[in-house]
């Protein structure tokens, strides 16, 4: 019996996907375990793996397909004893093309008989190839205006709304306005990129993780008060401490970065400070009884945040190298849903680009973030008296209703004290 192969559903968030690569192809025998896609989700690319025995007998989503459902058929496997090509007539299968493919012409039909200006759109975009932005074809189609008489002044010759809204004359000139703000097919943002006519650009598509980038942080912004603490740090004591330790260490490979101790130092201010380890559930509020902390990562579709998990218990060195696994394969895509999904609060570090200060966004349900800025020479205070010493920003962002201010610069404050004092990051 033919089994249908779905878009699985490959983290508690996914409802829909990219089939970024089939790894098989019609015809060819699989078995339990074997990998048959690479599919992209909002986070990763992850591989999915067959559960059953057989032979591919039709592949329905071809490779490069975005916005996939999750549960929507993309192969069919024949069973044991199954002609390959058997599944591929099944009426299930073809059932949904066929009404599109009758569809369309039935559509189509009438399209010779339309009024004169559809024509003139559709010459337009094909034969003579009138070069005119979107926005000018629009205004010409609402106002009966054919666009072969007009005489382009954009960039080699392209029609562009303000042609259109000469060659309508006194009495087209006065409504322009309205016109223009007519097609409420746009939103805000596109009608504005409407009027970039003649500006030289590219447009790129969205990958799904940027789409949720956007939507998660838009959330953020607009649901969560924001509330934030921002301290210096003298980092000597540390970038000292770092120093030695990185020489006993150098014949197990180990190098640790400030980075991977400034975890180990927002984790143990948690612990200390519990009311700040927490995430708001409406009429709830989750308390959490360790230091799961997500660490930002830049990787080239956007960024994700790998979890160093108990970090209040983990060595430095531990973390070190977990770090460096999780961010290695963060930038492959190959993370699995359980290392970037979770954390009980984040650390974002800028201070290796010269950021010296900034404010970064919760990341939901989280309810505080650490932001890390460049560590550099300045002025500072030591014993009465003034010195230069390696200095460093750190910004808290808390989420407000979970997080009262105080708490917030209780734990900002134990974060300064085991930078400075940094044994106790080791203790």
């Amino acid at each position: 019996m033919s089994i249908e192969l779905k878009m699985p559903a490959l983290s508690p968030t996914m409802e829909e996907g990219t089939l970024a690569k089939w790894l098989v192809k019609e015809g060819d025998t699989v078995s339990s375990g074997d990998i048959l896609a690479e599919i992209e989700t909002d986070k990763a690319t992850m591989e999915f793996e067959a559960v059953d025995e057989g032979k591919i007998a039709k592949i329905l989503v071809p490779e490069g397909s975005d916005g996939v459902k999750v549960g929507t058929p993309i192969a069919i496997l024949a069973g044991e004893g199954e002609e390959v090509s058997a599944p591929a007539p099944a009426p299930k299968v073809e059932a949904a093309p066929a009404p599109k493919v009758e569809a369309a012409p039935a559509a189509a039909a009438p399209v010779p008989v339309a009024p004169a200006p559809a024509p003139t759109v559709t010459r337009a975009d094909s034969g003579d190839r009138i070069k005119a932005s979107p926005l000018a074809r629009r205004l010409a189609e609402a106002q009966g205006i054919d666009l072969s008489s007009l005489t382009g002044s954009g960039p080699g010759g392209r029609i562009v709304r303000a042609d259109v809204g000469t060659a309508g004359g006194g009495a087209m000139a006065a409504p322009a306005p309205a016109t223009t703000a007519a097609p409420a097919g746009l939103q805000p943002v596109e009608a504005e990129l409407a009027f970039t006519d003649g500006v030289p650009h590219e447009v790129v598509k969205l990958s799904n993780m940027r789409k949720t980038i956007a939507r998660r942080l838009t959330e953020s912004k607009q649901q969560i008060p924001h509330i934030y603490l921002t301290l210096d740090t003298n980092l000597d004591a540390l970038l000292k401490l770092r120093t030695e330790l990185n020489a006993g260490l150098e014949k197990r490979g180990v190098k640790l970065s400030v980075n991977d101790m400034l975890i180990k130092a927002l984790a143990l201010a948690l612990i200390e400070v519990p009311e700040c380890n927490v995430s708001f559930a409406g009429d709830q509020l989750i308390k959490y009884q360790r230091a799961d902390i997500s660490v930002a990562v830049s990787i080239p579709n956007g960024l994700i945040t790998p979890i160093i998990a108990d970090a209040n218990s983990k060595t430095i060195s531990a973390i070190s190298k977990e770090m460096a696994d999780l961010a290695g394969r963060a930038k492959e895509g190959k993370l699995q849903p359980h290392e970037y999904q979770g954390g009980t609060a984040s650390l974002s570090n800028m201070g290796m680009f010269g950021i010296k200060h900034f404010e970064a966004v919760i990341n939901p349900p989280q309810a505080m973030i650490m932001a890390i800025g460049a560590g550099e020479k300045r002025p500072y205070v030591i014993n009465d008296s003034l010195q230069i010493a390696t200095v460093m920003s750190a910004t808290g962002s808390f989420d407000h209703r979970a997080i009262d201010g105080a708490d917030g610069a209780r734990l900002m404050k134990i974060f300064k004290e085991l930078v400075e004092s940094p044994l106790g990051l080791v203790a």
